[in-house]
């Protein structure tokens, strides 16, 4: 069976994301000098532009700040999907990750306990998704 949806572009920066998606892990990038947290990874610290970054593990918990029901594929690897939901998640660290809500349920609310579920694609991507906690 093909993946015939967009994939992220792997590389050295975000590289150690993805392998730990693989194992079943949230990581967040984080600066030593300043003890920013955040997603996703740059190449220095946005607050005090340190060059040495290292990762920690989030909980994988977070709450729902804002979901859409997508209608329209804009993909055609989305129309088996249809609707499918794509959430804003603000993490218990922190950063807001975007990503899509695997629940069906009408009854969300703002602010709702999400966890972390990883969606293994491909071979070599793992997707973090969010389901309700």
């Amino acid at each position: 069976m093909s993946y015939n949806k967009p994939l992220p572009r792997l590389d050295t920066l975000n590289k150690p994301f993805w392998s730990a998606a693989k194992e079943g892990k949230l990581l967040l990038q984080h600066c030593p000098a300043c003890g920013d947290t955040r997603f996703p990874p740059g190449p220095v610290c946005p607050k005090c532009l340190a060059g040495d970054q290292d990762w920690v593990e989030s909980s994988g918990k977070g709450t729902l700040e804002s979901w859409i029901d997508m209608h329209r594929a804009y993909w055609d690897g989305f129309k088996d999907d249809l609707p499918y939901r794509v959430c804003l998640v603000r993490l218990e660290e922190g950063p807001v990750m975007v990503s899509n809500l695997v629940d069906k349920t009408e009854n969300l609310r703002m602010g709702a306990p999400v966890k972390v579920v990883f969606d293994a694609v491909t071979e070599d991507v793992t997707l973090p998704k969010f389901t309700l906690a």
